[in-house]
């Protein structure tokens, strides 16, 4: 069964920058999210898969993914995602025996950069590149759904207090 152990970090500085190998844009879709579970849809180099992924037990959680047919994945991701269409490049850097990849988001989450490394057990040693800064593995701020919500929530209000401001000016077109 595929287990899936994700530890998460903001980054410390730039470093890694100089350390990636080969990136990747990808535009992901929750389709489904209940109780820590969740359906993902992501595209990526032509391709298009779909991702279950189990609530979280510690840093472990199942998760399963499988190739789609590339209309499919489109299908999904333009009509049944909401309008919740995340965008990242995914920067992939070899460090300190492990594969690290930095997320540096677009569009909605715009200026969001996080590093990732999957480890083969919970217990597993990991020395952390310079360019690494705090853990924040299972820290709900950062967790996509989470930042998608504040942001779009900071959208709304931004409109709202806009609109309000724009009704209190005097009209000038005379």
């Amino acid at each position: 069964m595929p287990i899936e152990i994700e530890r998460k970090f903001l980054l410390a500085n730039e470093g890694w920058r100089d350390a990636v190998v080969r990136s990747t844009r990808l535009r992901d879709g929750i389709l489904a999210f209940y109780d820590g579970r969740k359906v993902r849809i992501r595209l990526y180099d032509d391709k298009a898969t779909l991702t279950i992924k189990g609530p979280r037990k510690g840093l472990a959680r199942h998760e399963f993914e499988y190739e789609i047919p590339l209309p499919d994945g489109l299908v999904l991701l333009e009509q049944h995602c909401k309008g919740e269409v995340v965008e990242k490049t995914r920067h992939h850097i070899p460090a300190l025996g492990h594969e690290w990849v930095v997320d540096e988001y677009h569009g909605l989450l715009d200026g969001v950069i996080l590093a990732e490394v999957e480890l083969p057990s919970e217990d597993a040693r990991l020395d952390l590149p310079a360019w690494v800064g705090k853990e924040v593995t299972g820290v709900d701020k950062y967790r996509k759904i989470t930042m998608v919500k504040a942001r779009r929530r900071k959208l709304r209000d931004a409109a709202r207090r806009a609109g309000k401001h724009a009704a209190k000016q005097p009209d000038r077109a005379r």
